[in-house]
């Protein structure tokens, strides 16, 4: 019998940053989610637009953060278009807007430097409120902070400005006083 599961070539090297113990579940959730995508799309790694897909349907919090069903389509319009035209210019390139130094592999464990480095601004945010594990809206925060990833670019283009940063700061802060 053979096995008709097609094998998907140039796959991104197994990591477990998904399960990493300072991520809550639901964040680990949308980190598999975007490492998913990013196979799903013939991707070399896992980037920032990646990230935000995967938030935007993973998290609600995240959702309500985009004030509005409007925006939030748009952006998750462009988001959808990726694989089929925009963001094509994308494939085949790393994604680093200087945030860590830069790295001579393609990737480190599959994911960009960009996405790295979102993921450990989110654990920075999470920290300096006192928490123990980063949330969708800390890496959302860090997202909305990194003026020149590709989730950033995707959020202009979907017409969301950068009131969204400030947004999720306060969202956040509400989280975690009701939390």
């Amino acid at each position: 019998m053979q096995n008709r599961t097609p094998r998907m070539p140039d796959q991104p090297a197994p990591n477990h940053t998904e399960n990493d113990a300072r991520f809550t579940v639901e964040l680990a959730s949308v980190l598999t989610g975007a490492r998913r995508r990013a196979l799903r799309d013939g991707d070399r790694q896992i980037d920032t637009a990646h990230l935000l897909h995967s938030l935007i349907e993973t998290d609600p919090e995240v959702r309500e953060a985009f004030d509005g069903g409007p925006q939030l389509a748009k952006v998750l319009g462009y988001l959808v278009q990726r694989s089929i035209g925009y963001g094509l210019r994308w494939q085949g390139s790393v994604e680093d807007t200087g945030a860590v130094p830069v790295v001579r592999a393609p990737a480190v464990d599959g994911w960009s430097p960009s996405a790295l480095a979102a993921m450990e601004d989110a654990l920075y945010r999470a920290a300096s409120r006192g928490e123990a594990r980063a949330a969708g809206l800390d890496l959302l925060a860090a997202l909305a902070a990194d003026t020149e990833c590709r989730a950033v670019e995707v959020l202009y283009r979907g017409g969301v400005d950068a009131w969204l940063a400030d947004r999720v700061v306060v969202l956040t802060a509400d989280a975690a006083r009701h939390g």
